[in-house]
């Protein structure tokens, strides 16, 4: 679909880079010719990915083990990085989330959804545009958000909340930082599987079956065509955009908005039974 050299020289930076659609992404990265760093919090994952990235792409990959919910750790993992040299792009992919009837959230189970998705985002964001502006270099940064960050969702409060300040954060700095050189943009996935996240988010047959063919397209998406997409939205080739988020969900939240509100009809026994498989 691109140049195999699109991404030539770039240096990015992925959040759970070890991972899921952030793994996909960075594959998709090399292979076009980008050098990563990928983070998270379990070293054995990000070993093993990175291993896997060098047998196909020998050197181009580092991994650091970071708590983005540590404003010191993420500061301490961007000066890391950038000591090899600079960072020309950050991917902010980490996330958590799950399901659940928003009266039954306790204060923790809101904070560790935020702590990674909105606080995280922040802070990688800040480390590196400060970087950026510092030595006056350009920038480019592209968050994985959700249709829900404007239409709101029943049952994935906390997510709602993250995503909605994460696509906040990117429009907002698009204006401040854009006469800086630096771009923020962002992409709001429909359903794509990822394991683990599959599991909290519908976690039984019948419930995955609704989420993945309520969209209009009547599938799932591919790994590839989101991360074809977000390697467009790094090339100096789409240099115009910037504060937009693009959306690539089969069209359904145009089908029906609020990704998760159809979990309405579950009943309270079956409320009852998932209360176990969170835990």
């Amino acid at each position: 679909m691109f140049r195999t050299d699109l991404l030539d020289g770039q240096r990015i930076l992925i959040t759970g880079g070890g991972t899921g659609l952030g793994r996909s992404m960075g594959h998709r990265f090399l292979e076009l010719g980008a050098r990563l760093v990928i983070c998270g919090r379990r070293e054995a994952v990000l070993a093993t990915t990175a291993a896997e990235f060098d047998r196909a792409f020998p050197g181009r990959t580092r991994f650091q083990v970071c708590d983005i919910r540590d404003a010191a750790a993420v500061e301490a993992m961007v000066e890391s990085a950038w000591r090899d040299g600079p960072l020309d792009a950050l991917v902010n992919n980490a996330a958590g989330n799950f399901i659940a009837r928003s009266e039954t959230l306790s204060a923790r189970a809101v904070d560790a959804v935020l702590g990674i998705v909105l606080h995280g985002a922040a802070y990688a964001t800040l480390a590196c545009g400060k970087r950026w502006i510092a030595n006056d270099r350009p920038g480019n940064v592209l968050s994985i958000v959700t249709t829900y960050a404007w239409t709101g969702s029943g049952y994935v409060l906390p997510s709602a909340m993250a995503k909605a300040g994460v696509l906040s954060m990117t429009r907002s700095l698009a204006v401040e930082w854009g006469p800086k050189r630096i771009r923020l943009n962002a992409i709001a996935p429909g359903a794509f599987p990822t394991p683990g996240a599959w599991e909290r988010l519908a976690p039984t047959p019948e419930l995955a079956q609704v989420f993945e063919t309520r969209n209009v397209l009547g599938r799932v998406g591919n790994h590839l065509e989101l991360a074809n997409l977000a390697a467009f939205l790094l090339a100096v080739e789409s240099g115009y955009i910037t504060g937009d988020c693009v959306t690539i969900d089969g069209g359904e939240w145009l089908k029906g908005a609020g990704q998760f509100s159809w979990l309405d009809r579950m009943t309270d026994a079956q409320w009852d039974e998932l209360r176990p498989r969170k835990s």
